[in-house]
């Protein structure tokens, strides 16, 4: 008689059924762990260090902190930011120090080390210097800026890329022909198009690529077994593009963004805005920075850059999605062609910082206004020449700098657009002044 209530296997999820046993399994990441690489060069010499794991989601960083303590003999534990506290550390360093007295290592493995606070990281660093334990830390935000300084000093950050297309093709072939923990007794196959589909639309992540294939098979018709474009489609549906509105992804889009209105290719800037538009970004954060890029990157050689991009601003504002986004779309066209000078923007850093260090000098009597006849008494404005009762509105040889500071000249015109034009009637204004120096 069958047992009704006998304990089956826990099911298990494909992508974990799949984690590699062997560096020889394990697919990309060639620019650490390919022959000659540095990292590569630790695990055979048994010489591992403390160390971050840097990337996005699924691209390997547990299974390689696996396959590491696996290689040298290690002992894996691993906990969680997530789940975990000093606590759990304080429990994790307890058997890391068992190990030890047996005379074996211990790698911990951090997940989303990130996450964290400042207390939480400190406690790792006496028992990553005195070696109880080889630190891996894993997280997919920039370690610069989430990581304290000391922990940082104490490990080596390596950066994990995302999959190419060509080791997702070689993790989804090993899927499929797999008998024993892949999907390669149910005599599976896939045709081109909807491998290519799957691929991209699995977008360098390992773990979603099999999630799909997971799912997929779960309904391809038995009498044929051949997964077609239909099931990709039906799977895979709009899929969620990585954008993370807080974190690197986040800026490293935007700053793409920037950089290819910057070099004027406009193809590239509405690329880069459509992909952040795909993956959730607020249209209106976007607008806010085209008036950057305007100002910025454009500033007076084409004044009406700025103009454009308020306007588009508004227009976002005023009637939404999806005339707003067209309108977005115009400014960066517009800025991206548009001839660049970046003369404001200089001139202005260069303000700051000289005020910065000469900012405590009085305003010459000749500029102060004297509402008061106490005030002209004592020779407020009485020097001042008002340029518009001059030709050309412009008063040869008056100062508007405090008197013991030298005149300085932080704007320096672009030869492009109308800057040469600004160029032009400075050069003219300051040989009047040279002029009316020399008469005086």
């Amino acid at each position: 008689m069958d047992d009704l209530f006998a304990s089956e296997a826990p099911y298990q999820p494909l992508a974990d059924r799949l984690r590699p046993t062997s560096l020889k399994d394990y697919f990309g990441q060639e620019h650490l762990i390919g022959e000659g690489k540095p990292l590569r060069k630790s695990i055979e010499n048994d010489a591992l260090h403390s160390m971050i794991f840097w990337g996005p989601p699924g691209v390997g960083k547990t299974s390689l902190a696996r396959l590491l303590a696996h290689e040298t003999k290690a002992k894996f534990l691993a906990i969680s930011a997530i789940m975990s506290g000093v606590k759990e550390i304080r429990a994790a360093v307890e058997q890391a120090r068992q190990q030890q007295v047996m005379g074996s290592k211990t790698l911990l493995f951090v997940d989303e080390v990130h996450r964290f606070n400042k207390a939480q990281q400190d406690a790792f660093l006496p028992f990553v210097e005195d070696g109880t334990v080889i630190f891996i830390g894993a997280t997919t935000e920039n370690p610069s800026f989430e990581l304290n300084n000391a922990l940082l000093s104490r490990s080596r950050v390596y950066k994990l890329q995302k999959l190419s297309e060509a080791s997702l093709a070689q993790l989804l072939t090993k899927a499929l022909t797999d008998n024993e923990k892949g999907l390669g007794k149910l005599g599976l196959s896939i045709d081109q198009e909807a491998k290519g589909s799957l691929i991209r639309a699995s977008m360098g992540d390992s773990r979603r690529l099999l999630n799909y294939l997971e799912i997929i098979s779960d309904f391809v018709a038995d009498s044929d077994r051949v997964i077609k474009m239909q099931h990709v489609a039906e799977v895979v549906g709009e899929t969620i593009r990585q954008f993370d509105k807080s974190g690197d992804i986040f800026y490293e889009q935007i700053s793409a963004l920037h950089k290819a209105v910057r070099g004027s290719d406009p193809d590239a800037a509405l690329y880069w805005f459509c992909r952040m538009l795909d993956g959730g970004c607020d249209p209106l954060y976007v607008a806010r920075r085209i008036v950057r890029m305007a100002s910025e990157e454009v500033g007076n050689a084409d004044p009406k850059s700025l103009s454009i991009a308020l306007d588009a601003w508004e227009v976002q504002q005023r009637l939404g999605s999806p005339e707003g986004e067209l309108a977005l779309a115009q400014a960066i066209v517009y800025v991206a062609v548009a001839p660049k000078s970046n003369a404001v923007y200089k001139a202005y850093n260069q303000a700051r910082e000289f005020v910065r260090q000469h900012g405590d000098n009085e305003v010459p009597l000749h500029l102060r206004n004297a509402p008061s006849q106490l005030m002209q008494e004592q020779g407020y404005g009485a020097a001042y020449r008002y340029s518009h009762d001059e030709p050309d509105a412009f008063s040869p040889g008056q100062r508007y700098w405090p008197d013991d500071i030298r005149e300085q000249e932080f704007y320096q015109p672009a030869p492009r657009g109308l800057e040469l034009k600004i160029a032009e009637k400075l050069a003219r204004l300051k040989k009047m002044n040279q002029t009316a120096g020399q008469s005086s």
